[in-house]
């Protein structure tokens, strides 16, 4: 009977223990797929630019176009709530990756990006 009751508890605790990371491992991943509006600031003014996802599951593809300048190759994830997706362009310096990170909230987007030892604030708005 003892080694019933402790076999049950450890069941108990095993499910416990497991059952949050579940749960996080359950949320499905948001709905990036579109096109969206994103503004940050520049080294002297605030740069906008258009940003097109297209989504399979957790993974995403996809351009970015700056006002002026060539569309950038975006390649990323989703997970849950939280988007990471990095750009390389072509400078004449050389090549320039930024890692955008941040976390959506409906068909808005939050979040940082990092450019070598930079870190600037960025927001998205999903295009009408």
């Amino acid at each position: 009977m003892k080694r019933k009751m402790i076999a049950l508890a450890a069941a108990a605790l095993l499910v416990a223990a497991t059952a949050p990371a579940a749960r996080a491992q359950a949320e499905p991943a948001a709905n990036v797929a579109g096109a969206w509006r994103v503004s940050m600031q520049g080294q002297s003014a605030a740069v906008s630019q258009t940003l097109a996802i297209e989504q399979k599951g957790g993974a995403i593809t996809g351009t970015i176009r700056a006002q002026q300048g060539n569309a950038a190759q975006v390649r990323g994830s989703v997970t849950g709530k939280n988007i990471a997706f990095t750009v390389k362009r072509q400078t004449p310096d050389g090549e320039v990756t930024q890692q955008f990170a941040g976390t959506v909230n409906g068909n808005s987007i939050a979040g940082t990006v990092t450019q070598g030892q930079f870190h600037v604030n960025w927001t998205a708005a999903r295009a009408e």
